[in-house]
């Protein structure tokens, strides 16, 4: 469950969720730990009044409420997968320390597992809300056209050919090409494009984006299992099922490593007297220790601290990791790629220029457009109302606004004619060449150039574009300095992206992507360079998301879909704590290391002390706990 779905669940069910039920799904890893100590402080109190028997009955209850579920875990994996893992050989350890009389040992080691144990399946928790949150996307309804008659139908019902009718304000339920009408498509859902696209006769729309002002017919080309939707949903559940590698070591390590211990603890028990002329008793004292002092915790707790100490600072500093294997990972990438609109820039269009013809002022120029505009709802048209209001320039009169399809509106302002949009709208008009190099000089930045004629007269133009986030630069500079490959994704034309990448220090661009064309750019980087970190803030963004090796999302401006797919989250879109991630990311790793060196010397010594009989049982627990204590401190440095 996401924060966002939790949140919700908690204000439509506030009776339900805090039902016992629901505090012990959350917490109940947690509970046990805390009700493990509970008995063992119990007991330890007992024994030390000389309580011994209800000494004993305390430890009983450590032992069995803190290793219950690990020794069924650990016997589960025995008889079903006939494999012996961390689980049971912990378990058996503190049995065979209890059995020697050494209680509270026994009962630690079980504490501290199962304190590791419910730590890391808080910390790993995953989400799996992401294609049900993708779902919400694909339209429930459709309106299909038989004989000129209206019939409303299920969208996935809909089959290749079937015309539809998609009225404005609605989201198109199909794929399919325009075969009537006309209007501004929202396809950031898509292509992550920012300002909507103009849609007419014989485009190509898709399934899943919002229909603007016009009302449109549109013939189905792809079934509903088939649309570019669809495969978004398919591409996400296909890489989310991917495995991490690291994930796959651990498990195989711990599976050897249980085996050796066992395997060893019983020629420990067996081969001595026959080699060594050991007795029994010593035979059997000597393999307990060795149970004891080759116990996995110290190593178990070489990670999950330092993991967790980290995954806290990320969270104070606006990074929320969804897991402790993806701050590892995150240390390890050589590339960043960015999507561009809404991560790079701001996702919103501006004003970035004003240029008045003779006999027109900025302000003059920027009323006359804004009290045409503030009819419409176009992005581009809420761009030019915001500006000027902030310029505090009121509006004049406008009436008979109407939309010029694919060219922009015309209408009356003051009672006089005005026309707004693309160069072709002004038809009549000719421009001189200053002005026309001026308009091509703004385009080649990548902006959109707005026309306007009043009375029949060029009254000016301006320009509007996405604008840059102004951290950035700066998060590239820094990303390039840790010799970083950065590479931008964007669904825009070639010249916008080249503009975006030039003031962002970005020169590899893939410039026109749909969802599955960066999801190829991902998995080729990914061969190419090894670990990359994906971007991105949109629907459009999550197979790649998904197919990276760290997905990093935008918190407040990314989709549901972004942030339920991401492995990393931006809480407050700040792209320069993408470097502080990566560096905290190595931190990390180097901290993990020298903590699993650690703990390996200290089980391999303490063994060979064992051997050489050179340690008795309380030494060994001792020593054990030491290291284990040293490894859990050593991981907390990763808090500063």
């Amino acid at each position: 469950m996401g924060v966002k779905e939790m949140v919700e669940y908690v204000v439509e069910n506030p009776k339900r969720s805090t039902t016992l039920k629901a505090v012990w799904e959350k917490n109940g890893g947690i509970l046990i730990a805390a009700a493990c100590l509970v008995f063992i402080v119990l007991a330890w109190s007992l024994e030390r009044n000389g309580y011994t028997a209800g000494a004993i009955a305390g430890f009983v209850l450590a032992y069995a409420v803190g290793g219950y579920r690990k020794a069924r875990e650990g016997l589960e994996t025995l008889i079903k997968e006939k494999d012996l893992d961390v689980d049971l050989l912990m378990v058996v350890a503190a049995i065979g320390a209890a059995s020697i009389g050494y209680w509270l040992d026994g009962a630690v080691l079980i504490f501290i597992f199962c304190l590791s144990g419910a730590l890391e399946d808080y910390s790993m928790e995953k989400t799996n809300q992401d294609i049900a949150a993708i779902l919400k996307y694909r339209p429930e309804e459709a309106v299909r056209l038989i004989d000129g008659k209206e019939e409303k139908t299920q969208a996935s019902a809909l089959q290749k050919g079937d015309l539809v009718l998609v009225r404005p304000g609605e989201r198109i339920p199909c794929d399919g090409i325009i075969t009537e009408g006309s209007s501004a498509v929202d396809q950031a859902t898509i292509t992550g494009e920012a300002i909507p696209v103009d849609k007419t006769l014989n485009d190509i729309v898709f399934a899943g984006t919002m229909n603007g002002q016009g009302a449109l017919r549109i013939i189905v080309t792809q079934a509903a299992g088939d649309t570019l939707l669809s495969r978004i949903i398919h591409m996400v559940q296909e890489a989310k099922n991917e495995l991490p590698p690291s994930q796959q070591f651990v498990e195989r390590f711990e599976g050897i490593y249980a085996k050796s211990v066992v395997g060893l603890a019983i020629l420990l028990m067996v081969l001595p007297p026959f080699l060594l002329d050991w007795t029994w008793e010593a035979t059997i004292y000597r393999a307990m220790i060795f149970l004891v002092v080759a116990s996995p915790c110290a190593l178990v707790s070489s990670i999950m601290p330092a993991i967790l100490s980290g995954i806290s600072n990320a969270a104070r500093r606006g990074v929320l990791f969804k897991g402790g294997i993806h701050l590892e990972q995150i240390g390890n990438v050589s590339t960043v790629v960015f999507d561009k609109t809404g991560t790079l820039t701001e996702g919103k269009p501006k004003v970035t220029d004003i240029r008045p013809a003779d006999g027109f002022t900025e302000e003059e120029l920027l009323r006359l457009a804004a009290s045409l505009e503030k009819l419409s709802r176009h992005p581009i048209a809420t761009a030019v109302v915001d500006y000027s209001e902030a310029q505090g320039i009121g509006l004049d009169p406008a009436s008979a606004m109407q939309a010029v399809t694919g060219m922009g509106v015309s209408g009356l302002v003051n009672g006089i004619p005005c026309r707004l949009g693309k160069r072709g709208l002004l038809i009549n008009l000719t421009l001189t060449d200053e002005q026309l190099t001026v308009a091509e000089a703004l385009e080649s930045e990548g902006k959109t150039v707005i026309f306007v004629e009043h009375g029949g007269q060029f009254a000016g133009m301006f320009a509007v574009q996405d604008i840059l986030r102004a951290e950035a630069a700066h998060a590239v500079r820094q990303l390039k300095k840790m010799n970083k490959r950065v590479v931008m994704l964007t669904g825009d034309a070639q010249h916008t992206a080249e503009a975006i990448g030039k003031l962002a220090g970005i020169e590899e661009i893939y410039a026109g992507m749909l969802p599955d064309g960066k999801l190829e750019v991902i998995r080729r980087l990914s061969q190419s360079y090894g670990k990359v970190a994906m971007v991105g803030d949109g629907v459009n963004d999550a197979p790649a998301l998904a197919a990276a090796s760290v997905g990093i999302a935008m918190g407040a401006a990314g989709s549901d879909v972004a942030l339920e797919t991401a492995n990393v989250v931006l809480m407050n879109d700040d792209i320069t704590r993408i470097p502080y991630a990566i560096s905290l990311g190595r931190r990390t790793s180097r901290v993990i290391k020298q903590n699993i060196t650690f703990a390996l010397a200290v089980i391999l010594i303490l063994v060979v002390s064992n051997f050489a009989g050179g340690i008795n049982l309380p030494s060994g627990v001792v020593s054990h706990e030491g290291s284990t204590l040293a490894v859990i401190l050593s991981g907390l440095r990763l808090l500063r």
